[in-house]
């Protein structure tokens, strides 16, 4: 599976292994597309990442492997701020769209409420006006 990530400077695409895309779509089943597509495009680097540190050590042994993948984590928890900024500014924009939203329904229920109020008093009048008598 190929994905793109589509930034405002510029477009990577990822190309995503089967097992991460498996693995992405069971534990995050409830989640957005896009929340979908960022982590497989993280898992994906965090591979790319380690694979690359640890060629770059040369013989791939369980102790170099290890290294590799602490320093690759390491890194990325370097740019860790960077995303949490991210995820608050998200969580800000969502509070605040349900903020909206809720005041908007508020206001909704209450024009309603109105409508039924003046259709009950158009109705109870109409019943208790006086009839002609033929």
């Amino acid at each position: 599976m190929t994905h793109n990530t589509n930034n405002e400077d510029n477009l990577v695409v990822v190309e995503v292994s089967p097992q991460t895309n498996e693995v992405v779509e069971a534990e995050l089943a409830g989640e957005t597309n896009e929340v979908k597509d960022e982590t497989k495009a993280l898992i994906e680097a965090l591979k790319r990442r380690a694979q690359a540190e640890a060629e770059s050590a040369g013989t791939l042994t369980r102790e170099t492997y290890l290294n590799a993948v602490r320093r690759a984590r390491e890194a990325i928890e370097g740019d860790k701020l960077i995303e949490r900024d991210r995820l608050e500014r998200s969580w800000i924009n969502l509070q605040e769209e349900a903020e909206k939203n809720w005041q908007l329904l508020w206001k909704d229920l209450s024009e309603l409420g109105d409508r039924i109020q003046d259709a009950a008093k158009a109705a109870w009048d109409a019943f208790n006006a006086p009839r002609p008598h033929s």
